[in-house]
């Protein structure tokens, strides 16, 4: 039995942008149908460990089945060693079988996946045209969704922002994309203020975005934050946008900015709109006005690191990329 494994590098070509926002909008839909199981998180907190482990298993039914399970160590002291904060794996397992398939780079695939599902949101939710991209943060995953955002909306301007503006300026200066200026700026206000999309990519515990830099209209893809005790978002933004999320369950439990705002008694379930699949099957609506502010609240589902890792396997076969090996 042969186990195809697929470094960063290897997913990094077989699941270009593009291709992985449809693959999302895919996996999102069949979820919203009801084709995929995706059960909550399992996260481990060892008592002396700085990070954690994570353990995130899905299934989908049907002509793209197959189980998954990614786990992945999250160790928010990484970025300062040059290293992404989220290392492991995905592991694919035959439908029909239960036979290991593959063994995917999960650093790829989170930063490729987590930026396309943005994509979709901005696409779904986004108002067209739009002029300028705020994007806080400038690490990995600042980077992901900057090519992602461009996918799908025709942005003139970029503002990025860091906690340390050396970060946005090597930002700025190693984007490469094609006939857009990216300005470093050194205070989140500056780049939020008159942006018509932002994206919030920090590991910050504490609110970066204030409700009163927002112009009325705007779409907001909060993403940094997947664990209960850290938010992005403050309350008061939280309360005035009109909510979507990947899924309710994990927003219920799992998101810091949500549950922060419904502990100040800001929001509660009935304010979380929609799903994206529900949107994208024509369960629900999206926008409903131009000036509404609309917010994707992003955890992350297993159900995305299933498809995508799938999809990186097909390619990566017909690219001849991998390696397999004995199991």
């Amino acid at each position: 039995m042969s186990l195809l494994i697929l470094s960063q590098a290897d997913v990094e070509r077989a699941l270009p942008m593009a291709e992985c926002i449809e693959v999302m909008a895919d996996a999102l839909a069949a979820l919203a149908r009801g084709e995929s199981h995706n059960p909550l998180r399992f996260v481990v907190r060892p008592p002396r460990a700085s990070g954690l482990l994570g353990l995130m298993p899905a299934h989908r039914a049907g002509e793209a089945g197959g189980y998954g399970l990614k786990a992945v160590v999250v160790e928010p002291e990484n970025p300062a060693r040059g290293l992404d904060a989220h290392q492991g794996g995905v592991l694919l397992f035959d439908d029909l079988t239960g036979r290991p398939t593959a063994l995917v780079n999960a650093s790829a695939i989170t930063a490729i996946r987590t930026a396309a599902v943005s994509a979709v949101a901005t696409r779904l939710l986004a108002r067209d045209p739009v002029d300028t991209l705020a994007i806080l943060g400038a690490g990995v995953q600042a980077r992901s969704h900057l090519d992602a955002m461009l996918a799908v909306r025709r942005f003139r301007h970029v503002r990025v922002c860091s906690r340390r503006l050396e970060q946005a300026e090597r930002f700025a200066a190693e984007s490469h994309a094609a006939s857009i200026a990216i300005e470093p700026v050194a205070a989140a206000e500056a780049a939020v203020r008159g942006a018509d999309v932002v994206v919030t990519a920090t590991s910050s515990k504490t609110p970066v975005l204030n409700r009163d830099w927002l112009a009325a209209g705007t779409h907001v893809n909060a993403v940094g934050s997947s664990i209960p005790k850290a938010r992005e978002i403050d309350g008061a933004t939280m309360a005035a946008a009109s909510l979507y999320v990947d899924r309710r369950e994990s927003t219920l439990n799992e998101s810091g900015d949500y549950l922060a705002a419904a502990r100040e008694d800001l929001v509660g379930p009935d304010d979380l709109l929609a799903e994206l699949g529900e949107v994208l099957t024509g369960q629900a609506p999206g926008r409903q006005s131009e000036d509404e502010i609309t917010l994707f609240k992003s955890l992350g589902l297993a159900v995305e690191d299933l498809a995508a890792a799938q999809h990186a396997v097909t390619r990566a076969r017909a690219l001849g990329l991998g390696r397999d090996v004995e199991f």
